[in-house]
């Protein structure tokens, strides 16, 4: 609902999808989107039998987003064929609605080890301009970061380049690479690409980095030299499993008196009860292919900032979420971490932008966050 602002949802469609959603029932919460993504698919295919660019346009937007929302509890089980289906929808529906916008925007290919990382350049105007890439998280998909971020970039002159990278988007969905804790692998070719475009201004290139991106973002810019600004929306020091697991009172370190098949037993119980923290570790196993928790624990070990924040040499921001509890701490202990230019930037309740990354409030936080990146860059 949050992207409503943006093209990217109806209040309406949104609260009467929801209002048909067996609570807790993952199967349900697929079943109810599907529905409202089909009907709202439908409308866009009639609009452009007519004609009407502007509605169908409005409607592939829409329908992309409920086809990715549908999608997003799936992941309990790798091989449900309704993953590749249902996201390739979302994938399907966006482009639709790209080939019907005015602005200039490339679906683009860049060079990555043996591979490629796909992604979307938008480009703000014709003249060399700065250029801000944006990548998300745990979850992010590079269609709905058009809602999130790219519209208001467009519309403050910047150009913008959006990508996945491991254990995002069709990274993780077609090519099934996991995420990767060394960002900077990742995001250093994505800046060799940009440097070679004439519309790009070199000296001018930022990073924002979303959720899971608020660590990876400042990890890539710890090696990164060529970085004008990092954003880290929001902050995170650290995403390891095993912590977090530690901090609701669950041991699986390896550590416990309790056997790795009873610590599975017990954590399946505690997901039973509580649908975050289901998805949380579904999702995990299927972005990082982690075939049980110890393994995903053991995988996320090296996602610290750890004796690397200490090394970003370019201006970051770190933004926090008043009422984000899961990174309870963390945009805190990023920052003081730092040793380079830095600005804190807190979002609170009297805000309205209280919540992960500022849903509900997108319009008042890329305000902020914008203001801060012109001052940096034209400073």
């Amino acid at each position: 609902m949050g992207y409503t602002a943006f093209g990217g949802a109806d209040v309406g469609e949104c609260l009467s999808t929801a209002y048909r959603i067996e609570e807790g029932n993952f199967e349900s919460w697929y079943e109810e989107w599907l529905k409202t993504a089909i009907r709202v698919h439908q409308e866009a295919e009639e609009s452009n039998k007519q004609g009407c660019k502007t509605s169908a346009r409005e409607f592939y937007l829409r329908a992309s987003n409920y086809y990715r929302t549908a999608e997003f509890f799936l992941h309990g089980n790798p091989g449900d064929k309704r993953i590749l289906e249902t996201w390739r929808l979302s994938q399907s529906t966006f482009r639709q609605a790209l080939s019907l916008l005015d602005q200039h925007w490339e679906i683009v290919s860049i060079p990555y080890e043996d591979t490629e990382l796909p992604g979307y350049l938008y480009l703000a105007g014709n003249h060399p301009g700065p250029v801000l890439i944006v990548h998300g998280g745990y979850d992010s998909t590079a269609e709905e970061l058009y809602f999130q971020v790219v519209i208001s970039a467009l519309e403050r002159g910047y150009h913008c380049l959006v990508f996945e990278g491991p254990g995002q988007g069709s990274v993780i969905r077609e090519q099934r690479i996991p995420f990767r804790h060394d960002w900077e692998a990742v995001v250093t070719p994505v800046v060799d690409y940009l440097t070679k475009r004439p519309e790009i201004l070199s000296d001018k290139i930022a990073l924002m980095g979303i959720s899971l991106g608020g660590y990876l973002a400042p990890r890539a810019a710890a090696y990164e030299s060529r970085l004008a600004a990092c954003i880290a929306n929001d902050g995170l020091f650290s995403f390891q499993v095993g912590a977090m697991a530690g901090a609701i009172g669950v041991n699986v370190s390896g550590n416990s008196d309790l056997s790795s098949s009873e610590t599975e037993n017990f954590i399946a119980s505690i997901m039973a009860k509580d649908t975050g923290i289901r998805w949380g570790i579904e999702n995990g196993k299927f972005t990082f292919l982690a075939t049980s928790l110890e393994e995903l624990v053991h995988k996320t070990e090296p996602f610290t900032l750890e004796g690397v924040a200490e090394q970003i040499k370019c201006p970051v921001l770190v933004c926090e979420a008043e009422h984000d509890h899961a990174f309870a701490g963390q945009p805190e202990q990023l920052y003081k971490s730092l040793r380079g230019p830095k600005t804190y930037l807190k979002f609170t309740a009297e805000d309205s932008a209280e919540e992960h990354c500022h849903f509900g409030a997108l319009k008042l936080a890329n305000h902020r966050i914008f203001t801060w990146l012109d001052h940096v860059l034209n400073k």
